[in-house]
């Protein structure tokens, strides 16, 4: 059976929004997913962050998918502020051989120009493109990014795919990165994407599809019997 290797950008400063992100995804799959979250501490033998912007420490780590699977067969990437409200399976069976990566191809101008903690949201080309990436691993073009290229190159040139020909760069539908507050509501989009700010800030807690977020929550810390969850299980003496 087909495994679905996907990689999930992890980020300490918001933990819980990777485990309720992996967790929707799991809770709707209908084939086996294997789950790999992109954390600086666990690349120190293949990469070193060296760039110093970017709002979350996975904003360059992305790249090394391929890399990382040893430059064969498919990937999924995925930024871990999100929601998975479909079947990934879905997402999966949109491979396209012809292709080095398929995305979703936003053209949009910000409504905020600052997200979370602080950071600033400034628009540029080909924004959130790489938020949503299904990798083919195996593409000869892909071949480039080695850790120390991704090391060593701009922001500009990762995230608007530079190393490809445009036609190299698949076309994903909308609803598989669907941007909060950027996009109205959409009831059918397959994974929404928390991008100003997951609903785990206090700022964001009440944001579209943040009452998802939450049920997606509660639902991870059910204990049974127990419907107030693990929170209220381990404060108990």
């Amino acid at each position: 059976m087909d495994m679905i290797r996907l990689f999930v950008g992890h980020d300490p400063r918001e933990a819980v929004a990777y485990d309720v992100f992996t967790h929707s995804v799991l809770s709707r799959a209908t084939a086996p997913v294997s789950f790999t979250p992109l954390a600086l501490n666990t690349m120190r033998n293949h990469y070193r962050e060296q760039h110093e912007d970017g709002s979350n420490q996975f904003i360059y780590s992305r790249f090394l998918v391929p890399y990382l699977c040893g430059f064969i067969g498919w990937a999924i990437f995925a930024d871990g502020d999100m929601l998975c409200r479909d079947d990934i399976t879905k997402l999966w069976r949109l491979r396209d051989s012809s292709k080095a990566v398929q995305v979703v191809k936003h053209q949009y101008k910000t409504k905020a120009k600052q997200k979370y903690l602080g950071n600033k949201n400034e628009d540029y080309p080909r924004k959130n493109w790489s938020s949503v990436i299904l990798w083919n691993c195996g593409h000869p073009a892909n071949q480039r990014l080695q850790p120390e290229v991704v090391m060593g190159s701009t922001g500009a040139y990762l995230h608007r795919f530079c190393w490809l020909d445009d036609e190299l760069i698949g076309e994903l539908p909308h609803t598989w990165n669907w941007l909060v507050t950027e996009y109205d509501h959409d009831r059918s989009a397959s994974l929404v994407h928390y991008t100003l700010g997951t609903p785990c800030f206090k700022e964001y807690r009440n944001c579209d599809y943040a009452d998802e977020w939450y049920a997606e929550l509660q639902e991870m810390l059910a204990v049974p019997g127990n419907r107030k969850g693990w929170a209220d299980y381990l404060a108990k003496p």
